[in-house]
């Protein structure tokens, strides 16, 4: 049987959204007025009004086409979720277009909506931007894709289903180092981004641990689509491989610039490599690229079946680790409100706080201390246009 679909825009989501509070006579869901204060417990919980999810996702810009895959994965879980009853959810998505400052705008708007939990935004440098917001009115943020060191430190507000760079990098270059036998690698990262400089840091601590030398360092600006002259550098290194951190927006036409320069030594990614998009634009040239991950879509753990299947009949593709990230997002949100059968904001964060062995789409899952997730990475090789288990 298909699976049912939110239907609508963004803006009939959040005016869905708005005329359900309007109709309810409070001053909105999640203000602490016992709206979405259900009766009973997990299985059991019966709350009357809808939850309401924000997300703040990129649409638009440079990291539209994860925020693409983070926004079908949220409403395949949604439309699964209600269909279950006991608890509803309304998903309004607003795009942050890939720019900090619209992060905050759309954080700015779901804390004044009453949204219960904020989801997002796609990149960590709109994480560190907006998050501060909601940890100052108290509305709890699951980040979904934000890899980079420091995320939960903001506030006990702040958590996260994204392992970090720091959680999977480490057993990527181990495993790396003991498949190509790396002596000597070149490193080359974007130097104005959160996220790949945190993942550059742990790259390099990554490879002065496991004895790898580094012959250079190369930095390049996330805006940046020629990377021949870099590339050059490096090869006239010849290192046992490249280990680059840096956007799928990089990843594309820097694998591809680097085989055509005759660079065939592996090619090590970071998170920003986990994208389809590498192998359907890059074609040829990504086979053989190495990348940490927190999802594969080989696993035959049972949620993980049932995902594939829902989601490549709904939007006629596969989902990838973003899609897959969003979609745990709301089992992991699901279970949080039932904890004490209610919507409100510190109840859920109460909530988070109590994920212990979670089975998700990613595995068996714990929200630890620091309010970041724990379950089982994979690495990854580029074989036959697909990601397979590397060793």
């Amino acid at each position: 049987m298909r699976t049912p679909r939110i239907i609508g825009t963004t803006a009939a989501i959040t005016l869905t959204l708005t005329v359900a509070a309007c109709g309810s006579g409070d001053d909105g869901a999640g203000s602490g007025d016992g709206a979405l204060v259900g009766e009973g417990s997990g299985a059991d919980c019966q709350i009357e009004t809808a939850v309401p999810v924000g997300a703040a996702l990129s649409l638009t810009g440079g990291a539209a086409s994860y925020g693409e895959s983070q926004r079908n994965g949220l409403e395949l879980a949604v439309a699964q979720l209600n269909e279950q009853g006991g608890v509803t959810y309304e998903l309004a998505v607003e795009d942050d277009q890939t720019d900090p400052r619209q992060g905050i705008t759309v954080f700015e708007n779901f804390v004044g909506d009453d949204t219960s939990i904020i989801i997002g935004p796609t990149l960590s440098n709109g994480a560190f931007q907006a998050q501060p917001i909601a940890q100052e009115a108290g509305v709890p943020v699951l980040a979904i894709s934000n890899t980079a060191s420091g995320i939960t430190e903001q506030g006990d507000y702040i958590f996260r289903d994204s392992l970090t760079e720091a959680q999977v990098i480490p057993q990527t270059i181990a495993l790396a180092t003991e498949t190509y036998d790396l002596e000597q690698v070149v490193v080359m990262y974007s130097n104005d981004d959160a996220f790949t400089e945190s993942g550059y840091e742990v790259f390099a601590s990554s490879l002065e641990s496991e004895g790898v030398e580094i012959s250079d360092t190369l930095t390049f600006s996330v805006s940046d689509t020629d990377f021949r002259p870099l590339l050059t550098e490096a090869l006239a290194a010849e290192p046992d491989a490249l280990v680059v951190s840096g956007l799928i927006e990089a990843a594309i036409p820097l694998v591809t610039q680097a085989r055509d320069l005759g660079i065939d030594a592996p090619i090590i990614g970071g998170n920003g490599f986990n994208n389809p998009q590498l192998m359907t634009d890059a074609g040829a040239a990504a086979e053989g690229v190495v990348v940490g991950a927190a999802w594969n879509s080989t696993s035959d753990i049972p949620e993980n079946v049932e995902f594939l299947a829902a989601y490549e009949e709904e939007f006629g593709r596969a989902p990838d680790q973003f899609a897959a990230q969003a979609y745990a997002a709301m089992t992991i949100i699901d279970v949080a409100v039932r904890h004490n059968c209610s919507g409100e904001r510190d109840d859920i964060q109460d909530g988070l706080n109590n994920i212990v062995d979670l089975p998700t789409v990613l595995g068996s899952l714990t929200i630890n201390d620091d309010r970041d997730a724990e379950h089982e990475a994979v690495v990854q090789v580029v074989q036959d246009g697909a990601f397979a288990v590397l060793g």
